[in-house]
């Protein structure tokens, strides 16, 4: 990675979050609307409390059938991993990798503690080379 990046540089900013108490119906339909496939949840005070994916919505509720309009979109949150928007590169990295996940929320810290920005693998291949982008692959896809 080229030196001196921090997370801010790496991340796309203009985050939406859908709303703890927003059904997964509502999720879904965000999702679609801004064609990702994971939203972070955020309670009422605007905090990053969770993460929701497609994935989630069909396999721990549809699959079940369960009717998404009727589950709120905060009781699916799983573990949420962020990291410091002033983070240097490499932590963003190691923490994606770490973790085995391929979003990571960036957080400002120092701005209140407020969701600024979302990293994803489309970001690490702006800015990683071949041989880190490989590497990363490797840890984060890796069946262990």
């Amino acid at each position: 990675m080229a030196g001196n990046l921090r997370a801010r540089d790496i991340m796309t900013g203009g985050v939406q979050c859908v709303g703890a108490h927003q059904s997964l119906k509502d999720a879904a339909q965000m999702m679609r609307d801004l064609k990702v496939g994971a939203l972070p949840i955020c309670g009422d005070n605007n905090k990053l409390t969770g993460m929701i994916t497609d994935r989630d919505i069909v396999i721990k509720c549809c699959a079940e059938g369960i009717d998404p309009a009727t589950v709120q979109a905060g009781s699916m949150q799983s573990k949420v991993h962020w990291i410091d928007a002033d983070a240097d590169a490499s932590d963003v990295l190691r923490a994606m990798e770490t973790h085995r996940i391929k979003r990571l929320p960036v957080i400002d810290v120092k701005g209140g503690h407020q969701l600024v920005g979302m990293i994803t693998e489309a970001n690490l291949a702006k800015t990683l080379n071949d041989a880190q982008i490989a590497e990363f692959d490797r840890r984060v896809y890796a069946t262990a």
